[in-house]
Order: structure tokens, then C-alpha cells, then sequence
């Protein structure tokens, strides 16, 4: 027998009254765009999010994922001292930002970080590449194999820098994804997108979001802008919410592709951070590890397993909305098989946990065992398989 057991979860009855809606979201001047929620994943604002656009340097975004992941594994070290070839050396290219890195001048990992995020140097992302996979070929092969593996289902990268190849393309719903994963993966590296200015080789040079300096709450992400594809910018912005144990940082992730100027683009994405954060507001429902009920497990060397979200949940709705709902909250439910059945590994996937409004699914997270549960000696499992069986029959 495998049954779908589900089981209410919270206070139940909570029904929104009035399925109040969001204003619209703003028209931007731009090829495409997208506004989504950091925290819930929910999509707030978009135009054309699949269309493969040429990205220019937001390429960059995916450049440093790589080398994080090179970093975690100790592949590679932030302090490592990089050898400048002549191709990192003469990378920037018709439309290109450079460092002023040199054959035989001392640079870190660090520092080529640095300089690829903040000043869009080409020089960097080369040299990083090369430092990280052996050439700029066998690393943009491993770019490749990250968005596979993200599931980012319209990129593709030709090179590390972003320079124009008609090979080379992504999408405003890719680059959202791809932000979303570096915060997640890597926030010991967030503080880098936020970086204002880098000084390097006697020159110093300032980060070209603009949105750094115009809004307190924006800490990244990247920009991007040759001829052909026009001036675009992945910003990141977030604003306390809650408080005491129930304090989070909401984060917005607005991508703007192919503006008609590089203050459009700063204008447009500043305009869809400030739509989402009025006209929504992002609920914690539960913490991540907190128990919601107490299944009943069978052939295990116990009766009873807590189960509960892996991770934080939360819910992403209207102003208008939230301020509608009842006394109680919103409709939550936990789907899982029945009967449940030892061994049980901690943090192993036993089922669902579902939040709806209005006849509408909000999130549909994962649910876990929160202990683990061994198996029962011949006996117990033997008198549970009798009670199963007795069971099947009523």
C-alpha cells in the first residue's frame, strides 16, 4: 500500500477574502526582464524571460560561479599568485574592460575577483580562467557544464569574457536563476558584487552599477553592455524584514536586458526593485528544521518521526492580499506516502508541504525526516508487517 496521506499543517482555516491583485508590474525600455523574489522564488515581474539575448558581461556572473566552485573544492586559493599569459594579457578586445594586468606583475586570485566584478575586466576573467581550468577553451566547457547542470536551458557560453559570438546567448529567466544559485552557493563571496571601486596597477577604477550608490539597499550584482547587446544589468537588493527570531533579509533579483543606455538600464532595473517591494511583501512561514507533525513510521526502532522543512519557507504574495487574510493564516498541507516506512535517513525527502490561496499553490516545498529511524530487530518488523497486512484488509 501507498497511500497519499495529507495532513493540515498550521491553523487550517485561512482563506484569503477578495483575491486582491498586484498592481501591474512597470513597461521598461529594454529587450526583456525579469523581477523575482529571492526568498519564495516567486516570479513578480517579467517580459520575454526565455528570449536568448546576447548577455556582454553578465557572462561574467557565471565566470565567477566557476571559480568559486574551484575555490570551495581547493582547487585554486584566493591568495594564489596567477601567471599572466599573453592572451589574458591582450584580452579586452573591441569592446572590453581591462585591469591592466602584466606578464610578470604579481596578481592574486583576489585581486582578478575583483577586478572582473567591480571593472568588467576581460583581462581578469581570462586570466582567472585560464588559472582555474588550464586554458579559457577547457573552462568555458566547465561554464557549459554548470548551466546544464543549473538546468539553465537557454545559455550557452562561447567565452569567459562575453564578448559578442552569435554562439554565445542567455536569457533574463537564466541570469535570474544564475544569481539566485551564487547567493545561495556562495554568500562568503556577496560582499564582492557590492564593491564600489577597485585600485589596481596605479589605476583605480569605479563599479559601473550605478544602483550602488542610489539605493542603500542594492549590493550587486553586474553589468553588461557591448553594441550588439545593448546596456544590461543584474541588480540585487535587499531590506530587513520581521524580527527577533522571525528576521530575514528579503531580496529582490531584477535583470534588465538590453536597455538603450547604460542610465536606462540603472532606471529601469531600479524601477522594478521598488515595484516589488511595494507592491509585495515576502512572509517566513517556517523556519527550516522546525517540526510540523509527528508521523507514525512502521518496521523503525520507534513509533513516531518528526518531520519539517529542510529549509526556511516562505510566501510571496500581493500587499493588497496579505491584508486581506483572515484571523488564521494561509491553507498549508503536508502530502506524503502512507505508511511510512524504516530505515529513515535524517534530512531524507519524505514528502510535500503545500501552501495554497485562493485555490491558487503559492510553494510546494520539500519535507523531512528531522531524526533518523533505524530499523527494527526481526521481531518488531515482523509484527509491523502483520499489522500492515490486517490493515490493507479493512
Amino acid at each position: 500500500m501507498n497511500l497519499l496521506l495529507q495532513i493540515a499543517a498550521g491553523a487550517g482555516a485561512l482563506v484569503l477574502s477578495g483575491a486582491a491583485a498586484a498592481a501591474p508590474p512597470p513597461a521598461l525600455s529594454a529587450r526583456a526582464w525579469l523581477l523575482v523574489d529571492a526568498a519564495s522564488g516567486t516570479t513578480l515581474a517579467a517580459h520575454e524571460p526565455a528570449q536568448r539575448l546576447e548577455p556582454a558581461s553578465l557572462t561574467k556572473l557565471m565566470t565567477a560561479y566557476v571559480v568559486f566552485i574551484a575555490l570551495a573544492e581547493g582547487r585554486i586559493m584566493l591568495d594564489d599568485a596567477v601567471k599572466v599569459s599573453p592572451a589574458a594579457f591582450t584580452a579586452p578586445g573591441r569592446d572590453g574592460a581591462r585591469m591592466y594586468i602584466e606578464p610578470g606583475r604579481p596578481v592574486t586570485v583576489r585581486e582578478l575577483l575583483q577586478g572582473m566584478l567591480v571593472a568588467s575586466a576581460n583581462d581578469a576573467a581570462v586570466a582567472l580562467a585560464e588559472h582555474t581550468s588550464g586554458s579559457q577553451a577547457a573552462f568555458v566547457e566547465r561554464m557549459n557544464a554548470e548551466a546544464r547542470r543549473l538546468g539553465l536551458a537557454d545559455t550557452r557560453y562561447a567565452n569567459a569574457t562575453g564578448l559578442s559570438d552569435p554562439q554565445h546567448y542567455s536569457s533574463a529567466r537564466d541570469l535570474a536563476r544564475l544569481a539566485l544559485r551564487l547567493g545561495a552557493d556562495f554568500p562568503q563571496h556577496r560582499a564582492l558584487f557590492a564593491e564600489r571601486e577597485v585600485s589596481y596597477n596605479g589605476v583605480t577604477q569605479a563599479n559601473r552599477n550605478r544602483l550602488l550608490w542610489s539605493d542603500p539597499g542594492v549590493d550587486g550584482m553586474k553589468t553588461g553592455h557591448h553594441s550588439a547587446a545593448g546596456w544590461s544589468l543584474v541588480a540585487s537588493a535587499a531590506r530587513p524584514r520581521g524580527s527577533g527570531e522571525n528576521a530575514f533579509q528579503r531580496r529582490l533579483i531584477a535583470v534588465v536586458l538590453g536597455a538603450p543606455s547604460d542610465a536606462l538600464r540603472a532606471q529601469e532595473a531600479l524601477r522594478l526593485l521598488n515595484y516589488g517591494f511595494a507592491e509585495h511583501e515576502t512572509v517566513l512561514l517556517v523556519r527550516g528544521g522546525a517540526t510540523l507533525t509527528r508521523a507514525e513510521v512502521w518496521k523503525g526502532d520507534r513509533s513516531l518521526v518528526p518531520l519539517g522543512p529542510e529549509r526556511d519557507v516562505y510566501v510571496t504574495l500581493p500587499v493588497e492580499q496579505l491584508q486581506r487574510l483572515g484571523a488564521g493564516g494561509l491553507r498549508t498541507a503536508i502530502e506524503r506516502p502512507d505508511p511510512l516506512l524504516a530505515p529513515l535517513a535524517r534530512g531524507e525527502t519524505v514528502g510535500r508541504l503545500k501552501v495554497t490561496a485562493d485555490g491558487r499553490t503559492l510553494t510546494d516545498a520539500p519535507i523531512v525526516a528531522l531524526e533518523p529511524v533505524a530499523p527494527a530487530g526481526l521481531l518488531g518488523r515482523a509484527y509491523d508487517a502483520v499489522r500492515l497486512w490486517w490493515r490493507r484488509r479493512e
